[in-house]
């Protein structure tokens, strides 16, 4: 018996040396069965775990190497913290009905777990290596997995076929905030699971951080990704509420044959300008990186190194679009629009806008025409003209600028403006940082007589916890929810319409409708409380020599 177990140690200590993975090798297994046999053992197990926190948790890998029997409670029980902070317990299971282990069983059982233990460790050791190296805190696929899965597959010439995504989640601060964290870790999981279903490419999509994401895709599964990241209904729970729609804005490229790629540098330059527009230019959600694209591309240059000039230079006009009441056609105020005149041409607000937000330039823009507001109203003032309040718009860039409120004043009061005379237009935020920093700016304002108010309710994510917490005087209604002539009194948007200024008159708001252009939608907003109207029915928005007439009438006649 003992010759028998002396062969088995040297046949197990031979076979050892000559394998990289103990835990999946055939002749290994052997010899741990001939010496686990000869030595009354019943069952033998290795408990792996990537970290020692994880002891005594389900989070482990469970390898049998020997079974044979059922097991008694004479236990031989070894644990081993690797070097990278891992640990394997190893458990050895005295065989039941047979004869007790002797000092030097016990002393060879342990023997050979720690010679086990020297060859799983780097085992284990390069497991929690490549889990580090390769996914995040939360389990998925990082960049650096994806750069080398990508580079694979230009060495293996695979490239051709396949197309490249970086997507960004919309809105997913928002989903956050509805369903709470956890569960909106479960709907970014369950999301992006769905997507490696559709994709058609065995590449998993990997984060690149926080609702960022880049995969690959079959070419010709591009129009199913597409339609999935339109937007796609993920469940957190068994209840039919427990529910989100979540979609995604990307920027794609598919590989051509003459595209060379040698580091994830090469197709980084491809998709984050690709990606970028489609997130903030407000053009279209999926953008391409193809010909059009270098052709915003250079629109947007353009825009941003004409900027400063156009600045020095004035180009940027006020033009005002009165608010009218309803009920006897009075000019009861107006909203500053901006319009840039260069060249000889007249550049709408959608050519740009959405172009100086992708920087703090948009911030300057705004500062510029609250000047040019507050000196039209200061002349107007002097010359003892009528003078309704007049609104202008803010960027939520502003939301950063802790001194936000203070350079408003600055400002206003340099011109000696009445402060019932100015009102400040805010959108909603995204993020519970910005609604806290919009809550105390508006509160602010109100504070120094300064009148607020939403502008575009109804097209946001969260608008009625916007309206709830902070503390309005003016709801203007988006056009998107104002009943067209089409549309019955039993319509959605009718009904919707309806309830949103029965909820704003109850919470005392001054309710302004926009992208009122009809005479029935004039009558709609009759019918149901809503007194002041904006929108080319009354009037387009007028330069300011065109304004300062309607101001002398001070009555729009329809």
């Amino acid at each position: 018996m003992i010759d028998d177990i002396v062969q088995a140690f040297q046949y197990f200590i031979k076979q050892m040396s000559e394998v990289t993975n103990p835990l999946d090798t055939d002749s290994i297994a052997d010899a741990i069965k001939d010496i686990c046999r000869l030595s009354n053992v019943g069952v033998m197990k290795v408990d792996v775990y990537m970290s020692i926190t994880l002891i005594d948790t389900d989070e482990k890998e469970i390898h049998i190497l020997y079974d044979d029997g059922e097991p008694d409670e004479n236990v031989i029980k070894i644990k081993k913290v690797t070097g990278g902070s891992g640990a394997i317990i190893y458990t050895i299971f005295h065989k039941k009905g047979t004869e007790p282990w002797t000092e030097r069983i016990h002393n060879r059982l342990d023997l050979m777990a720690s010679i086990l233990y020297m060859f799983t460790s780097s085992f284990v050791l390069n497991n929690i290596a490549q889990k580090y190296a390769f996914t995040d805190e939360s389990g998925y696929h990082n960049l650096r997995y994806f750069g080398s899965e990508l580079i694979k597959l230009v060495d293996d010439n695979k490239l051709k076929g396949l197309a490249a995504a970086q997507f960004n989640l919309k809105h997913f601060q928002g989903v956050n905030h509805q369903v709470g964290r956890d569960n909106g870790d479960i709907v970014m999981h369950s999301f992006i699971n769905g997507l490696d279903e559709v994709k058609g490419c065995f590449v998993p999509v990997c984060r690149m951080g926080g609702d960022n994401f880049i995969m690959l895709m079959s070419a010709d599964k591009i129009d199913d990704v597409i339609d999935y990241l339109k937007g796609s209904t993920v469940s957190f729970g068994d209840g039919f509420s427990e529910r989100v729609n979540v979609s995604a804005t990307a920027g794609i490229y598919i590989f051509e044959d003459d595209f060379e790629l040698k580091i994830l540098g090469d197709l980084m330059d491809k998709l984050m300008p690709a990606s970028s527009l489609a997130k903030t230019a407000g053009r279209d959600d999926f953008i391409f990186c193809d010909s059009e694209l270098m052709k915003i591309r250079q629109q947007i240059a353009s825009i941003q190194h004409l900027f400063p000039l156009a600045i020095e230079n004035s180009e940027f006009l006020v033009y005002y679009q009165p608010k009218v009441s309803i009920t006897d056609g009075t000019i009861v105020g107006a909203e500053a629009l901006c319009r840039w005149a260069h060249d000889g041409k007249l550049i709408p607000p959608k050519e740009f806008i959405p172009i100086l937000e992708q920087s703090m330039d948009i911030c300057k823009l705004d500062f510029y025409m609250i000047e040019q507001v507050c000196r039209d109203i200061r002349r107007w003032l002097d010359d003892g003209r009528k003078v309704v309040r007049i609104s202008a718009n803010l960027s939520r860039k502003h939301m950063l600028d802790v001194d936000l409120v203070q350079h408003l004043l600055t400002i206003i009061d340099k011109y000696e403006i009445p402060h019932d005379l100015f009102e400040v237009e805010l959108t909603e935020t995204t993020t519970d940082v910005e609604f806290k920093d919009l809550k105390r700016v508006v509160r602010s304002l109100q504070n120094m007589g300064i009148s607020t108010s939403v502008d575009d309710f109804g097209i946001g994510y969260s608008s009625l916890n916007l309206i709830k917490e902070i503390p309005w005087n003016v709801l203007k209604i988006d056009k998107s929810i104002v009943p067209v002539d089409e549309d019955d009194e039993n319509s959605p948007t009718s009904v919707m319409f309806k309830y949103v200024v029965a909820m704003a008159r109850e919470m005392g708001l001054e309710i302004i409708a926009e992208g009122v252009e009809t005479e029935i939608q004039v009558e709609v907003l009759k019918r149901n409380g809503c007194n002041i109207a904006q929108g080319f029915y009354y009037d387009k928005p007028l330069q300011v020599a065109e304004f300062e007439k309607r101001l002398e009438t001070g009555v729009i006649i329809k």
